[in-house]
């Protein structure tokens, strides 16, 4: 492996991975999106203010664009092994990062619901030369309110010489 870039994730053993609010908030977001009529990535990848509604509104307008080739929703049961898996990782043993030697970006918003941001502070911390960009007003991966930002962090990373 060349480079790395991990966005919105947490090393395993990551404190609050594995706790059931992570997998608490996933189904009270859920819940609440289907009392509002709307898709569940609204509550679930973007923070509840005016900045982050407003993203969300642009993001999920931008996913309707596609007419052709639409990914089919997820079956619940492939959602609950997710999610049961996602815990089973956060009570794994925590891993030594330090081995891993590829140039590593990461990635993260500043109010990840799914994964704590405060993760995204210890992969950087553990991950040596690693790079750390969290994003403000952001939800889970930042990816979806700073998309343009992402990409072209993305791209300076994968075409850097050392």
């Amino acid at each position: 492996m060349r480079r790395l870039v991990l966005a919105g994730t947490g090393p395993a053993g990551g404190a609050g991975i594995d706790r059931p609010t992570g997998g608490a908030y996933v189904y009270w977001d859920m819940a609440r999106a289907a009392m509002a009529r709307t898709d569940a990535k609204e509550f679930l990848f973007f923070p509840r203010t005016p900045m982050g509604k407003a993203a969300a509104e642009a993001y999920l307008a931008c996913l309707r664009e596609r007419v052709m080739d639409r990914d089919a929703p997820i079956r619940l049961s492939s959602f609950h092994r997710q999610i049961t898996t996602i815990q089973g990782w956060g009570r794994a043993e925590p891993q030594d990062l330090a081995r891993i030697v590829a140039p590593t970006l990461i990635a993260n918003g500043d109010h990840d619901r799914m994964v704590p941001t405060d993760l995204s502070h210890d992969m950087h911390a553990r991950i040596p030369g690693s790079t750390l960009i969290i994003y403000p007003g952001a939800g889970h991966g930042g990816v979806f309110q700073h998309v343009d930002e992402f990409v072209d962090a993305v791209r300076a990373h994968l075409h850097t010489d050392s």
